[in-house]
């Protein structure tokens, strides 16, 4: 399992525009490359699909919000409080994703891609705002990502795409390779 999990940076009392935005990105993503998508520290009560078909009715990307229902309906979709000591583990190992990974942490996508395959779980880290992720959840985090590869900073929706554009595609290049073809 892997999961693309959004870490609330902006403001964990009130639900802002960028939120919503980030969430109707985010959902079509986490549906079309087989991820699931959790939210971490969203000021949003209630259950997965409540919450999905809420946010629905704000947005027209991603057909409406079809795909954050949709995600929700295969319990693909999660809300998640901020971590005190640690996050959730059935939702495996923590990925920080960020251009500056620690030397002892790093590791790269098609390593996780690897792993993935032979059955880790894995949930990638995404700071939503200015700042990206808090300083504690890097240490909190086992492994630190650079998607790029080359130290590149990319704007939060734009990674999103990137990280599951690119472990998937290396994920489907391993299963073809091994002759495990889907």
């Amino acid at each position: 399992m892997l999961t693309l999990a959004l870490y609330n940076t902006y403001d964990a009392r009130r639900l802002h525009e960028a939120h919503l935005r980030a969430i109707a990105r985010s959902a079509p993503i986490a549906y079309a490359y087989g991820f699931h998508l959790a939210l971490i520290g969203f000021p949003l009560d209630g259950k997965p699909l409540d919450v999905a078909e809420e946010v629905s009715e704000h947005t027209t990307i991603g057909e409406g919000g079809k795909y954050l229902v949709e995600l929700a309906r295969g319990n693909r979709f999660h809300l998640l409080d901020f971590p005190k000591k640690g996050f959730p583990p059935q939702f495996g190992v923590p990925v920080a994703t960020t251009r500056k990974p620690s030397e002892e942490k790093e590791i790269t996508p098609l390593e996780l891609a690897e792993r993935a395959l032979n059955g880790e779980r894995f949930l990638l880290l995404i700071g939503l705002g200015r700042h990206g992720l808090p300083k504690e959840t890097f240490k909190l985090a086992r492994h630190h990502m650079d998607v790029t590869g080359k130290r590149v900073s990319l704007e939060t929706c734009t990674a999103i795409g990137a990280i599951a554009v690119r472990i998937a595609t290396y994920m489907e290049a391993l299963t073809w390779r091994s002759g495990r073809r889907k």
